[in-house]
């Protein structure tokens, strides 16, 4: 039977090679935004990787949204040339497609680098003021202050120049992070959204903004261009965000022109308790692909290409995105292509790793005696 994992899948306007998804990877190593060297090696190894579809880390709309001072941002002309510069390697080198995902720290921003130990950076130290849906501090934090309607309609306008800023730097596709705690699953969860507002409260109150912003940046790019969302499909934590309001979101989502979803878990909370295994998110796609109909994407700790073919091939999500995986193996999509018996997108400057040209090499070595 041919891999399910390595078949075509159209996304919107966008046509990808197979289901393989490079998920969205911090690596905190912009200067003002700007994508650098680092940037066009890390995303440039995965353009010839095999993979379907490639979507940088966060990228802050503004520099509030921050998470450190090294994040992506796409509110500067100078920030949207250092994208086209990766652009152009995608488009001399590569097969796969490229999207960027769009996001805003909110009351977890202002903080070291993951290797400096994330902490807090005060305001008067090289910090910045953060936001959030109410002012209560992650801990260890900075405190955000509450954001007002008037804020929230310039932080809505931020997400969509963002989203402008995307299409003109080549990306094909727009993520949007609702998940992990950052503002809008801050506006989500009722642990860190305690208005009493119309933004506050009800379910229907604290999807309102990010509906909002959905909307925002789904009417600022061409209808061509899928937009999707990354969520958190729980907390993880009693009286937290839930699956059943994660599954009533997509539905508002969907009815807005999502064009996929991203699931994930947790992140509003330190006090959260993961029951970390292989494959420990994959139930979620598959409730929320059920309850929606939107495409899905699943992930965490998929390592195996096996568990990756499965997972497509029985209807649990359409798409596999792999993060930490990729780092070890940036070549994981051949990998995988052999254990499957298929194809895969080779360079051709690359070519000589090919299984067909290895074995063609190993027979010649073989039979002129060379060792």
């Amino acid at each position: 039977m041919p891999s399910q994992l390595f078949s075509p899948f159209t996304l919107g306007g966008l046509r990808l090679r197979n289901r393989i998804v490079v998920s969205p990877m911090g690596m905190h190593s912009a200067v003002d935004g700007v994508a650098a060297d680092w940037h066009l090696m890390h995303l440039g190894q995965f353009a010839v990787s095999g993979a379907g579809l490639v979507i940088t880390e966060a990228v802050a709309v503004e520099p509030r949204g921050r998470v450190s001072r090294g994040d992506l941002g796409l509110w500067t002309d100078e920030q949207v040339k250092g994208f086209q510069r990766i652009r152009a390697f995608y488009d001399a080198y590569g097969s796969a497609r490229l999207g960027v995902q769009l996001g805003h720290a909110g009351r977890k921003g202002s903080v070291t680098t993951s290797w400096e130990g994330q902490g807090a950076v005060p305001v008067g130290a090289g910090g910045w003021e953060t936001l959030s849906a109410s002012a209560i501090a992650y801990p260890g934090r900075n405190l955000p202050s509450a954001i007002d309607r008037d804020e929230m309609a310039r932080v809505r306008g931020m997400f969509a120049a963002a989203a402008r800023n995307a299409v003109r730097a080549g990306f094909e596709l727009i993520e949007l992070h609702a998940a992990h705690g950052y503002l809008l699953h801050n506006f989500l969860s009722p642990l860190t959204n305690r208005r009493d507002d119309a933004d506050g409260g009800s379910l229907a109150n604290r999807m309102r903004f990010p509906l909002e912003v959905f909307a925002a940046v789904r009417d600022a790019v061409p209808p061509g261009v899928p937009v999707g969302v990354r969520v958190s499909a729980t907390d993880w934590v009693p009286g937290g965000w839930e699956l059943p309001d994660t599954e009533a979101f997509c539905l508002a989502l969907k009815a807005e022109g999502c064009a996929f979803i991203c699931a994930s878990t947790g992140g509003a909370v330190p006090e959260q308790r993961i029951p970390v295994g292989p494959l420990y998110q994959v139930p979620f796609a598959k409730a929320l692909r059920q309850v929606s109909g939107l495409p899905v994407m699943a992930v965490g700790l998929i390592t195996e290409p096996e568990q990756a073919e499965d997972i497509v091939a029985c209807g649990q999500a359409d798409l596999v995105a792999l993060g930490r995986t990729m780092l070890y193996q940036p070549r994981w999509p051949w990998l995988a292509a052999e254990r499957l018996g298929v194809d895969a997108d080779y360079p051709r400057q690359y070519d000589r790793a090919h299984p067909s040209m290895r074995r063609s090499a190993a027979f010649d070595v073989a039979r002129q005696g060379v060792s």
